[in-house]
């Protein structure tokens, strides 16, 4: 979501809050359009990461309402080596998507982010991302961190908007963030006060 955390994906960097050094893309250079966007679905925490101390974000197409995301225009070798980079691995081998593109699902691997999914078109381009290839129900929800809600939070007021307080909102009725954030804790961890949808905040620097 955040758009400076992506940047670490492709030129490399510690992203705000957390403690690991990705190694960047191939190509480093900025996606050439960026802008919010819904998918079918939802998004769940579950899994512990070691970069943000805390339950990991997951995309289940099959969650009923609307997933809210950030759409990247970038090459498939920059997306080839995002995908390894979550795996922790090291960036250089592309990837063939003739098969997420025809059938909208392909497993490159059993590991939590090695399962690319097509999420329909945007503007003529397909939109691709990855998750894992289990579903919400088949694990056990992970309370995030509030260094990696915050990195959420940022991301979700840049890209759609949003007040803080909106993102907050809908972070907490997230699984994994649902009953251990209250909107009021997060406010407090991120460093806002309780203020009302309809006035505009951003998140401190």
């Amino acid at each position: 979501m955040n758009a400076a955390r992506f940047g670490c994906y492709l030129a490399g960097g510690i992203p705000d809050g957390g403690t690991r050094l990705y190694p960047g893309c191939r190509d480093p250079r900025p996606p050439v359009d960026t802008r919010g966007c819904e998918l079918p679905g939802g998004i769940y925490f579950a899994t512990m990461s070691p970069v943000w101390g805390g339950g990991r974000a997951f995309y289940d197409p099959r969650l009923p309402g609307a997933a809210f995301a950030r759409a990247y225009l970038i090459t498939s070798g920059q997306f080839a080596d995002v995908v390894a980079q979550e795996m922790y691995r090291e960036p250089g081998d592309d990837l063939d998507l003739s098969s997420v593109l025809a059938n909208g699902m392909a497993a490159l691997g059993p590991g939590r982010y090695e399962t690319l999914l097509r999420a329909g078109s945007l503007d003529g381009y397909p939109v691709l991302t990855f998750t894992a290839p289990w579903s919400a129900a088949e694990v056990a929800p992970v309370a995030p961190s509030a260094a990696y809600l915050r990195m959420l939070a940022t991301g979700l007021c840049d890209a759609h908007g949003w007040t803080v307080a909106r993102a907050v909102e809908y972070l907490t009725e997230l699984s994994g963030a649902h009953g251990t954030w209250t909107p009021q804790a997060l406010l407090a961890a991120l460093g806002q006060h309780d203020t009302p949808a309809a006035t505009p905040t951003t998140l401190p620097n």
